[in-house]
């Protein structure tokens, strides 16, 4: 066991609350979730940078050391890797998103070129036992909430935001919807569902106003699959519900037909019976379409209303409507319009609490 001064820790460790200097073992498991501790080794002129347990971002550079996790990533627009089947002091290993994910690189996306290189100095031990100093290995389910299967949202309506891919808009309409319902006296809360690790998004519609927010990785989950998105989601949504909020927005990370589990979300009958309205984030009319046929025909779900770059302008908002026969309305420009489209969806009152005179 040896210490080691951290300059930067990942923020997909939040759930460990580590401080700055830590203790590190040459006995790692090659387990996601697992904290290791790794020390960088090139430099990057993009996608360089690492989100921290405050939400800010810090430029990484050749020779820092920080604190990341073990897991996989199957992105669409950004890397693709998976977690080693072992692990050892002074293996390299490669950063796979700007929240601390590290593991073997798979396939490179040309527009953010080689990710960082990383020599892994060691599991970081967590000593959870009190006045004693017996060291565990460093995990993110560790001060994480625990994943159920129980799903009670206690009659609070839930918007579920989707999207035609990554990067088509999802989290500036779920950003939007939260603005909007606050300006109106509304109590919001919100999280995202699927996806890897990165609190960015929850942070920004925390700035729009959301009284509470979750991530999955606030449950232990570094990347979800098919396999615990359905629970992910149940966690999150009786979570929130327990703080009492007049509506819940629900953003499922990646697309429609990603492998981050957002199919399976979708085909859970329960967690399918909270949506009281589902906005389809879409990059073109194409995918605008094609989202609100896959939303149809495979989930069984009503598309309420349709945003993203699809609708960055009336040509499109206009080919959307007509093609889809469901109101295009855009996040950017026009949140209060798609506000009043997700509020008539979802039987509420335009005017929330506030205008009506009620306590905010």
């Amino acid at each position: 066991m040896r210490s080691v001064f951290l300059d930067k820790i990942g923020s997909v460790t939040m759930n460990c609350r580590l401080s700055r200097e830590v203790r590190l073992t040459d006995e790692i498991p090659a387990l996601e979730g697992g904290v290791v501790a790794v020390r960088v080794m090139t430099s990057k002129g993009n996608y360089n940078q690492l989100e921290l347990p405050s939400g800010r971002f810090s430029k990484v550079k050749p020779g820092d050391v920080a604190a990341v996790a073990l897991g996989h990533r199957k992105a669409l627009f950004g890397y693709s890797g998976h977690v080693p089947a072992s692990v050892a002091v002074g293996d390299r290993l490669q950063l796979l998103n700007l929240g601390g994910v590290l593991g073997v690189c798979d396939s490179v996306n040309p527009d953010f070129g080689e990710p960082f290189q990383c020599e892994v100095l060691g599991q970081v031990l967590a000593f959870p036992f009190l006045a004693q100093r017996i060291g565990v290995p460093a995990h993110i389910t560790q001060g994480a909430i625990a994943l159920s299967d129980r799903l009670d949202v206690k009659g609070v309506p839930v918007i579920a935001v989707v999207g035609s891919s990554m990067n088509a808009g999802k989290t500036a309409a779920a950003c939007a919807l939260v603005q909007a319902f606050s300006h109106r006296g509304f109590v919001v809360a919100a999280a995202k569902a699927t996806g890897v690790s990165l609190r960015r998004d929850i942070l920004a519609m925390e700035d729009a106003g959301a009284r509470k927010t979750l991530l999955f990785t606030d449950l232990g989950i570094v990347t979800t699959t098919a396999e615990v998105a359905p629970r992910s989601a149940r966690t999150l949504l009786t979570e929130l519900a327990s703080s009492g909020p007049d509506v819940i927005v629900l953003e499922l990370g990646d697309g429609l037909l990603g492998l981050y589990g957002v199919d399976a979300i979708l085909n859970d009958l329960g967690l399918r019976a909270t949506f009281k309205a589902v906005v389809l984030a879409a990059s073109d009319p194409v995918a605008a379409w094609g989202g609100v046929q896959l939303l149809q025909d495979r989930h069984g779900l009503r598309t309420d209303v349709v945003t993203g770059p699809a609708t960055d302008n009336d040509a499109g908002t206009v080919l959307v409507q007509r093609q889809t026969n469901v109101p295009g309305r855009n996040a950017r420009s026009d949140g209060d319009g798609l506000a009043d489209v997700v509020l008539a969806a979802l039987g509420l009152p335009i005017a929330g609490p506030l205008a009506q005179g009620g306590t905010p």
